[in-house]
């Protein structure tokens, strides 16, 4: 009989537990409560579970459960994605597609890049420029970049489309990778980078535009693929602890690795003057992003492209030299928009 009884009261404390925390702790506000609820809970019509007194859920999370997502048809033939139509979302926060037009009135089809970042490449740069090594740490870039050119020669052979576009995967990392050094030293030292931060990382863009170009004509293999992942990350890490030992080997290495570039894209346009690779229709991103004439061929976009290293190569070259007379790129005004 006692069993029973303090079975019974440990009932009755258990329900009395619950009817008291349970709206506190595991319970919805009911909709007349919510009714009553002023501000956000208000505007939505339910407030949203609490734990402890602590509102459990985001923003994102209300408008998602509370709100429909509303969507409309962003109409055109964009390329990057596709192509026809293409349904995006009308953000909750009030981001939406800008529609983007060209000079001549027709739809921008581009999202990687803006029609006011487009530009004529300057084919006059003289392409024969050469930095003598001298002192010591110039003939080791030199001579790193040399040795790096005989297992790239092996592997591609005269098979310049796939050389090419594997190569832009590193390329494209200098600049990203001093862009951010920069970055992170203006930030402790409170001071402007005259221009090198942006200059620098112009400078990975366009690398990675020729990527995206060069795509269009080869398609990498799996294994070329596979490749990528391992240089990428060896290069990435080697690069950056030689930007933080020293700047100026770090960008005199660029500068001749620009050169090798020059001398590969010169290859390239001889295989296709010779016929031994076909001179098709340039790809559409390559015409817009460099405006080129409608009818333009893959000479001409290796011909933009080559101009592009050898402006690489003077800005690198020249950053070089800035350090060699003891100054910091900031006491020399970056070349922005140097193309």
């Amino acid at each position: 009989m006692m069993s029973i009884v303090v079975n019974s009261k440990k009932s009755m404390v258990g329900s009395m537990l619950v009817r008291q925390l349970g709206p506190r702790f595991i319970a919805t506000i009911a909709p007349a409560t919510a009714t009553r609820a002023s501000g956000f809970a208000a505007e939505w019509g339910k407030v949203p579970a609490r734990i402890g007194g602590v509102r459990n859920a985001s923003t994102a999370a209300v408008a998602e459960e509370n709100a429909e997502v509303k969507k409309k048809e962003v109409v055109g033939d964009n390329l990057e994605s596709g192509g026809g139509k293409n349904e995006g979302l009308v953000s909750y926060w009030g981001i939406e597609p800008v529609k983007l037009t060209k000079e001549d009135g027709t739809e921008w089809r581009w999202r990687s890049f803006r029609p006011w970042e487009t530009y004529k490449s300057n084919l006059e740069i003289d392409l024969k420029k050469h930095h003598v090594p001298t002192s010591f740490m110039d003939k080791v870039a030199y001579w790193s970049v040399k040795s790096l050119r005989i297992p790239t020669d092996i592997f591609f052979q005269r098979r310049y489309g796939c050389r090419a576009m594997m190569l832009e995967t590193v390329a494209a990392v200098p600049g990203m990778v001093g862009g951010m050094l920069l970055h992170l030293k203006s930030l402790r030292r409170f001071e402007h980078s005259g221009g090198w931060i942006k200059t620098l990382l112009e400078e990975a863009e366009n690398e990675r535009m020729h990527l995206m170009t060069f795509m269009e004509v080869a398609k990498p293999k799996w294994y070329e693929r596979a490749l990528v992942f391992t240089v990428q990350g060896i290069f990435f890490n080697a690069y950056f602890l030689a930007y933080l030992a020293s700047p100026k080997f770090a960008h005199r290495v660029v500068g001749y690795l620009e050169e090798e570039a020059i001398h590969s894209y010169t290859e390239f346009l001889k295989e296709l003057d010779k016929g031994v690779i076909e001179n098709v229709p340039a790809p559409a991103i390559a015409i817009d992003y460099w405006r080129l004439p409608a009818d333009s061929t893959l000479r001409d976009v290796v011909m933009v492209v080559r101009a592009d290293e050898a402006h690489h190569r003077d800005v690198n070259h020249f950053a070089s030299d800035i350090h060699y007379q003891g100054n910091e790129l900031k006491a020399a005004p970056a070349p922005l928009g140097y193309h």
